[in-house]
């Protein structure tokens, strides 16, 4: 039997510069739900849309910069430019008077993720061998995650230190972005393309065909799922609202991405062995009983439950979402896939955080996250009733 091929060092550098932007970027998110409620006395709805318009920005912009990044035949330039802006919306959070500025910067930031994300994705699937991409997703996903629970945990350090100075702890966020933006600019290769490879349009109508109903049922499959599952800001509000103290909150995203990042990997390296509906499945049944543990739990211990299952989910589905659109698209049009694929999540997400946002504010809490588990129990039952091609492919593993 042949070895496996082991992940290439290339990836591991991009997993540390995810992590360093994450650091930075979930220092300043783990903190902004209460800094936009209490300092600028923002109302539940306004963060719901803040957040939703945020990521979707981020998601949407994710078309352009993959399909530019298939026409111009380089990856690179585009994610350095993402991660530069990132940086540079750093300052703006700690500066911010109301709660248009912090959304101003939340945009600034969100547009830097969607330019760097399709073609970040599109560059891991380059440089990944097949036979081990799940792997390759789900290690660059798992540092990434890593970042997201180091950043809140040194907010905590740094609020009780400064006696709950918001702005002072925004500042240090400046210096993990600039030191991601450097390891990507000076420490990642960009793989050369064949000779030959076509450099076209790659949204032209002919080209478009060669994305084929395995791939357009993945992005279908990409925004149920993120459509049951908005902004993760609202699980900070729900542990407030059990009692968490304001130094504190950031432990929500501890607890939520140090889970994720403990089981990113281990179902990256499934993904590339087993049924893809069949994990896809068991990740909507975990964010199920992540809903409704949060609907019906007002205990500190019980929302923390629910938190930690939502970020199982995470770690079930995100890298694997990435593996099944890598495989379904061809190589010349990864970027564009990418890009596709998450401009219907984008959509999907600034629905569901705008309604979760009136739902909060009109009936509470628990009733956004019952809502939660309709719509995650609604593309379960979709997703198990039917079987494509590619899923069938897929099942015989």
């Amino acid at each position: 039997m042949q070895p496996r091929p082991r992940v290439p060092p290339a990836i591991w550098a991009l997993g540390f510069v995810s992590l360093l932007m994450d650091i930075s970027s979930e220092l300043i998110h783990s903190l902004l739900p209460v800094f936009l409620v209490t300092t600028l006395g923002a109302s539940a709805f306004t963060l719901g849309l803040i957040e939703g318009a945020a990521e979707a920005t981020a998601l949407i912009v994710k078309v352009f910069s993959g399909v530019l990044s298939d026409a111009m035949g380089r990856r690179k330039p585009l994610a350095v430019l993402g991660y530069g802006l990132g940086a540079l919306s750093k300052p703006l959070f700690a500066l911010a008077p109301t709660a248009g500025f912090v959304l101003a910067a939340r945009l600034i930031d969100r547009v830097g993720k969607g330019i760097r994300g399709a073609p970040r994705d599109a560059l891991v699937a380059d440089l990944a061998p097949p036979a081990v991409r799940g792997a390759a997703f789900g290690l660059r996903q798992a540092l990434d995650t890593a970042g997201a629970f180091l950043g809140p945990l040194l907010a905590i350090a740094l609020m009780l230190l400064w006696a709950n100075d918001l702005r002072a702890v925004f500042w240090v966020a400046v210096i993990p972005a600039v030191l991601s933006v450097a390891l990507l600019a000076f420490g990642v290769r960009e793989p050369e393309r064949p000779p030959g490879a076509p450099h076209a349009n790659p949204i032209r109508r002919d080209r478009l065909r060669e994305l084929g109903p395995a791939y357009w049922w993945v992005v279908a499959v990409g925004a149920a799922f993120t459509l049951a599952r908005f902004s993760e800001a609202f699980l900070v509000l729900r542990a407030a609202q059990a009692g968490l103290a304001l130094a504190w909150t950031p432990l929500v995203f501890v607890g939520m991405n140090l889970v994720y990042a403990l089981v990113a990997y281990p179902f990256g390296r499934l993904a590339d062995r087993v049924s893809h509906r069949r994990l896809l499945a068991a990740g909507l049944a975990v964010l199920i009983a992540a809903d409704l543990l949060l609907a019906l739990g007002t205990h500190a211990l019980v929302v923390g439950g629910g938190i930690a299952l939502w970020g199982l989910h995470l770690g079930i589905t995100q890298g694997l979402l990435a593996t099944m659109v890598a495989g379904a698209a061809p190589p010349a049009l990864r970027g564009t896939a990418f890009g596709f694929f998450n401009l219907a999540s984008g959509v999907a997400l600034l629905a569901a955080s705008t309604l979760a946002g009136l739902l909060w504010d009109r009936i509470g809490g628990g009733a956004t996250f019952a809502a939660g588990a309709v719509f995650s129990a609604a593309a379960l039952a979709v997703l198990l009733w039917r079987r494509t091609p590619l899923q069938a492919a897929t099942d015989s593993r």
